[in-house]
Parts: C-alpha cells; sequence; structure tokens
C-alpha cells in the first residue's frame, strides 16, 4: 500500500512539474519574430501578391498587374499594439477577426455574415510569413495618448 501511495504522489508531482511555467522564462518567450527581415517581408509581400489588395503605411510598392478588387491599407496609426500573434493569425486565418475597414465597405445589416476574400497562401513558407509579418509591423505605429497592451 505504501508502495502504491508513493507512485501516485510521484506521479502527481510529475504531472504538476510538467504543466508548470518555469517564472524565470514565462514573460520572456517570444515567438522567434525577432530572426525576421523586414526587406525579404516587403519582398515576400510582393511575391506572394498581397499588394493586389493591401497598400502599406509609407511604403512604395510596386502596381499590380492584374485586376484589383479592393485595396486596404495596413500599417499607419493605431490605438493598440498589435501584437506578432495578431499578424501570424491575421495572415493565416483572415476570417479570425475581420478587418473594420473590410467591413466598411458592406451594409450595416449584411457585415455579420461576411468572410474576407483573402486566400490561403499554400506555397507561403514559414520564413516567408515570419519576414511579412516583421515588415508589417514595423509599419504600425502607436497612437500617442494609447496603452502598449491591449486586452478585450
Amino acid at each position: 500500500m505504501m508502495k502504491a501511495t508513493r507512485y501516485v504522489l510521484f506521479s502527481v508531482f510529475l504531472l504538476l512539474v510538467g504543466c508548470a511555467t518555469h517564472p524565470d522564462y514565462a514573460s520572456q518567450f517570444r515567438f522567434p519574430i525577432n530572426w525576421g527581415n523586414i526587406d525579404n517581408g516587403r519582398a515576400a509581400f510582393i511575391e506572394l501578391q498581397c499588394h493586389q489588395c493591401h497598400t502599406v503605411s509609407g511604403v512604395d510598392l510596386p502596381a499590380y498587374a492584374g485586376e484589383s478588387p479592393l485595396k486596404l491599407e495596413l500599417g499607419g496609426e493605431i490605438q493598440y499594439a498589435k501584437t506578432y500573434a495578431d499578424l501570424v493569425t491575421s495572415i493565416i486565418n483572415p476570417n479570425h477577426v475581420v478587418s473594420e475597414k473590410f467591413l466598411e465597405i458592406f451594409p450595416a445589416g449584411e457585415r455579420g455574415q461576411v468572410r474576407t476574400i483573402m486566400p490561403f497562401r499554400k506555397n507561403m513558407t514559414v520564413e516567408q510569413l515570419i519576414d511579412v509579418v516583421t515588415f508589417l509591423n514595423s509599419r504600425y505605429v502607436l497612437m500617442e495618448g494609447y496603452d502598449e497592451v491591449y486586452y478585450q
């Protein structure tokens, strides 16, 4: 009986240790976005044809040769700091949060059913994703008087 109790206690201990976040690292974990390259991100943005529907605040991009269904500006002044996770999510799952700028195109009564027209880029590499996010992140400016952290 004593051996079984020790086994259970040891198992519970291992489970708890496995679930714990070491306090020295909890606040320091960051997605490896710091390795991204702004210039490569701009190039990937063009290569992946993101400029078909998007402009980027303060950046000259080549004109898109084909038809552009709309133009939404990315970057510029914002009221709360976008996180790397916000930008990554917007790229890989654009319907997660649909941009207010995009919704403004539609009548108020239709906005609840609107899905983005942004295609999923199957050929995008992780390196391109990191670079594009680094590029876009460099174009956002937090408006004066607003907090860097925003919680919904």
